[in-house]
């Protein structure tokens, strides 16, 4: 690497030895691990392109590579040992979003940055450590034959640059990318509608709900319109889809009927689910959230959504609802880039794992979070894709590879022969939902039975 030595020599030989910048020293070390190649695109500059990190050394670090910055991804890298790994993050985003308060950001009860946490400062070594990275990128695939996988960067639409290709060889790899939101091949939903799982998508919501606040409160627009601009439909009646449509009628009595009393009149909030809200809870519960909704302005509607059209949603009946701004929350299921790798699949298309959360048929290759579930073999039923799930699993791995470490099988193929000591166990601590106006449901289960139903004020 020429030009990395010329870059260090003139560093060096311009800067008084007694006052030079210390980060120079440290350059060699933090960039030993890349391999580099030469500009292949045909232009005449000499500036080398990195195709990526080498294998360890046997006298180097182990290096754990994780796909995806989620619950279950940050909470291992929380806990992993860096003593023992050095750790390599692949993520389109550089920070954890706290999910279940995403929905209070979309009408100014939190701020965003409340809800989000930089990856840097959930594991510190990633911005210090010498070998161990966060890349803003996509995973492409993964070669678990020869532990490498294959990236590329995000430039988010930028047109003067252009996406790079790059590799990472692994010792460990955590697969923990999550999962995408259902459509249900229902069209015209990625169109239309908004998704609430990013700090984006709520940015997203917060940005429409208040233009077309302003668009219904210019002259001329027409009454019907208004009513169009001013209807917010929430698809799927799962925590997330009620716990927005209870902000968003919270947003409505104190905030609208105030400030916006030329149109408080024309808004409402219709909530759509096909069968019951919040099915997951006790009845007695969804019963008292249903009450408490309604009470607060939530139309609740049973139907299917057949068809997305850019002003309204036709249901399976042939009702058409008019919106002006839509909310898609029906759960979830596995990427295009889960569905592409060569892996052992559950039913529900999820990576197999087994007692460990390992990946059998491959070697070093670990998955946990949404983007997982348990094979039939194992005997147990694949768990929910819920935060408390995901954070669970990323501990109980990160204490499984440090102990692996420590045993000495930290590098590639090394622990063939280690003992892995305890499966893994899941155990419900209970469900929690917000529904506006300061209250929530908690239904609370202990032994597979359940102990505790209970509001709270």
């Amino acid at each position: 690497m020429t030009w990395l030595r010329n870059l260090i020599h003139v560093g060096s030989s311009s800067i008084n030895p007694r006052t030079r910048n210390t980060s120079l020293l440290f350059l060699p070390t933090s960039l030993k691990h890349f391999t580099s190649e030469p500009n292949l695109q045909g232009s005449s500059s000499n500036i080398p392109r990195y195709s990526g990190l080498e294998p360890t050394k046997p006298d180097e670090k182990p290096r754990i590579v994780v796909l995806g910055s989620g619950w279950a991804g940050c909470r291992l890298m929380k806990g992993i040992d860096t003593n023992i790994y050095d750790v390599a993050c692949v993520s389109p985003r550089n920070h954890m979003v706290f999910t279940p308060l995403l929905a209070s950001t979309c009408v100014g009860t939190l701020e965003f940055r409340s809800v989000a946490e930089p990856i840097g400062r959930i594991q510190p070594a990633i911005s210090r450590a010498p070998g161990s990275y966060f890349f803003l990128a996509h995973c492409k695939g993964v070669d678990t034959d020869n532990h490498v996988v294959h990236c590329k960067t995000i430039t988010d639409g930028a047109k003067n640059l252009e996406p790079l290709d790059f590799k990472i060889s692994y010792d460990k790899l955590v697969i923990a990318s999550g999962a995408e939101a259902s459509t249900f091949g229902i069209q015209g939903v990625k169109e239309n509608a908004i998704f609430l799982r990013e700090v984006s998508h709520a940015q997203e919501i917060r940005r429409k709900l208040l233009l077309n606040l302003m668009l219904s409160d210019v002259p001329g627009v027409l009454d019907e319109e208004k009513k169009r601009l001013l209807h917010c439909v929430v698809v799927g009646g799962g925590p997330t889809g009620v716990e927005f449509s209870g902000e968003l009628s919270d947003f409505i009595i104190r905030d609208v009927h105030q400030r916006y009393a030329h149109v408080k009149d024309y808004i409402h909030v219709t909530l759509i689910e096909a069968n019951e809200i919040l099915s997951s809870f006790d009845d007695s519960l969804r019963i008292y959230a249903t009450k408490q909704l309604t009470k607060s302005g939530v139309r609740l509607v049973r139907g299917v959504v057949k068809d997305v059209k850019s002003h309204k949603v036709i249901l399976n009946d042939g009702t058409e609802v008019p919106y002006g701004l839509l909310v898609w929350s029906t759960g979830v299921g596995p990427s295009p880039f889960i569905n592409s790798l060569q892996l052992p699949k559950t039913q529900g298309g999820r990576i197999g794992v087994d007692e460990w959360l390992r990946v059998p048929s491959v070697q070093d290759v670990f998955s946990i979070g949404d983007c997982s579930g348990f094979l039939e073999s194992t005997g147990k039923p694949v768990l929910p894709a819920l935060a408390q799930v995901a954070e669970r699993q990323g501990k109980y791995l990160a204490d499984l590879l440090n102990r692996i470490g420590k045993a000495g099988g930290g590098h590639a193929n090394g622990a063939r022969d280690i003992e892995l000591g305890d499966q893994f166990v899941y155990k419900h601590l209970g469900s929690m939902a917000s529904i506006g106006r300061y209250k929530a449901l908690v239904d609370l289960r202990q032994r597979g039975k359940r102990v505790v139903s209970c509001r709270i004020y």
